[in-house]
């Protein structure tokens, strides 16, 4: 079964120099490193940042372990595709169901963690994962439909995220005003908020402009391709 692969569209601020590092590193893996390896490692760095954030609630210095989880995610997640390519032994199908698949799984544990942290409140942690998974099926779906596979959104990526990610780790350790929790009242309702998660809102929202632009984008450009069928009466 042949499977046309879909374009990547990669305009992330990274990319240049991350494609030849990638390059690098898949050139020089040994020979017993496969692509299905490097996926496994990719789910373990999930796991180590979902631990890295629940033990927060512990010591807030665990989110060192957090931010070394997501070099091992990056390490694993982006290097595995890589090597396929390197070695011209891409399997497009199987790839693609995998990897795709892992990586639901994989952002599922991550904000989990940070859900179950002293950073962020779990409702709001999961409402960005809820973005997050609607945005990836419209990336699935339009590298069906399109033939394009879109990778980055206002020239952010996977990789810059996960960069993103450590720097606030690092800021968080050392600025207990972060995650330090103040009570408030929305709504009439008391609740408990730290400064994150005012940060983590902010998120939300520049999530739901995305996802609301490039829907309505996608949804003028399949009208246009796919126009609506006027029903002919005097049939």
């Amino acid at each position: 079964m042949e499977q046309k692969q879909a374009e990547r569209i990669q305009t992330s601020i990274l990319n240049g120099l991350e494609h030849k590092l990638l390059v690098w590193l898949a050139q020089r893996q040994p020979r017993w490193v496969t692509s299905d390896m490097l996926t496994i490692v990719g789910s373990i760095g999930a796991v180590i940042i979902a631990i890295g954030y629940i033990l927060t609630t512990r010591d807030i210095r665990w989110l060192w372990l957090a931010s070394f989880g997501f070099l091992v995610n990056w390490y694993g997640d982006s290097l595995d595709g890589n090597l396929a390519r390197v070695r011209n032994t891409q399997r497009p199908i199987y790839g693609f169901y995998l990897d795709h698949t892992i990586d639901g799984f994989n952002e599922t544990l991550m904000f989990l963690g940070v859900g179950f942290s002293c950073l962020v409140n779990l409702s709001v942690a999961l409402v960005i994962l809820a973005e997050y998974l609607l945005l990836s099926t419209s990336v699935y779906i339009n590298s069906h439909l399109k033939g394009e596979f879109r990778l980055t959104y206002a020239k952010m990526g996977p990789t810059e995220f996960r960069l993103i990610a450590i720097i606030i780790n690092t800021i968080c350790i050392y600025t207990p005003a972060m995650w330090t929790e103040h009570q408030h009242v929305w709504l009439g309702i008391p609740c408990t908020v730290t400064a994150m998660d005012y940060c983590a809102i902010a998120i939300i929202v520049v999530l739901a402009i995305i996802l609301a632009v490039t829907t309505i984008q996608d949804i003028r450009y399949y009208s246009k391709i796919d126009p609506q069928k006027h029903f002919d009466k005097q049939k």
